[in-house]
């Protein structure tokens, strides 16, 4: 099944081992692959948690109206829905958690160690369909699980700023941030294309201990040398940020979309 926009690959990849699939078959979530909050100590989980549901095989991640800023102390008025395959903190009123997006952070709930799936290198592969708003960003990343401070560098496959999104082109962001990593400098683009986001597309990395390679529809479109050496956790959702100058006229409809296919992930076989 299709879905309309660029078709599915097929499962199987030559010379790789697939080693994490969610086609979002079942009517829930599957908890044993996806934590459904987003960086909950900084917050928590009852703050944090995501809004969706599951409907045609289809992850339909939501922002609602009646849905609250996620972390108002430390990300104002930023609402979001997300689902993660790891989490790590330390104790409550320490710097240390994951993805530390502000100096100001400070460990709300201290959260209990979870791997549920974070891997080092492999092909990561995603069919989405984006969504065309002013108010609106939806991604597709990787970070350090960061039980060191330094291992905090993320991967990029997709991210899409709805209001860079027109009728025959978009502008997708995607690359590499450092964060608390020393080995690793900034090297995030934002590149335009020529089709329409809001319809199904693939994107995917390759990523290895020699680099990085960025995909869209199975094309070849940007090579980094660099490559994070350590675990990563795979991170997926959608933002509302408050009032960009661009929107401030424009009625927010609710609820916001971002609708992903399939997320599968892949080992190099030897």
């Amino acid at each position: 099944m299709s879905n309309g926009g660029f078709p599915r690959n097929e499962i199987e990849r030559s010379g790789y081992t697939l080693v994490f699939q969610d086609d979002f078959e079942f009517d829930d979530l599957n908890h044993a692959k996806w934590l459904p909050y987003y960086l909950p100590q900084w917050s928590s989980r009852e703050s944090s948690k995501a809004k969706y549901r599951i409907e045609n095989s289809l992850l339909i991640l939501q922002i609602t109206e009646d849905q609250l800023p996620w972390c108002q102390e430390f990300n104002g008025d930023v609402k979001v829905s997300n689902l993660q395959t790891g989490v790590y903190s330390g104790p409550v009123g320490s710097q240390y958690g994951q993805h530390k997006f502000s100096s100001n952070c400070l460990v709300r709930e201290e959260q209990a160690v979870e791997r549920l799936f974070t891997p080092q290198y492999g092909y990561f592969e995603i069919r989405v369909k984006g969504i065309r708003s002013p108010y609106n960003v939806c991604a597709f990343w990787m970070i350090g699980f960061e039980d060191q401070p330094y291992k905090s560098a993320e991967i990029c496959p997709f991210e899409l700023k709805g209001w860079n999104v027109s009728s025959d082109r978009c502008t997708i962001g995607f690359g590499i941030h450092p964060f608390g990593d020393p080995e690793i400098h900034d090297e995030f683009l934002e590149k335009e294309f020529r089709f329409d986001p809001t319809q199904f597309h693939l994107y995917a990395v390759d990523w290895t201990e020699q680099g990085v390679e960025f995909y869209i529809d199975n094309e070849l479109i940007y090579t980094s040398d660099q490559s994070p050496r350590y675990p990563m956790q795979l991170m997926l959702n959608i933002y509302e940020i408050p009032s960009p100058d661009n929107a401030s006229v424009v009625t927010k409809v609710y609820p916001s979309e971002f609708i992903i296919d399939y997320v599968r992930c892949y080992q190099k076989n030897g």
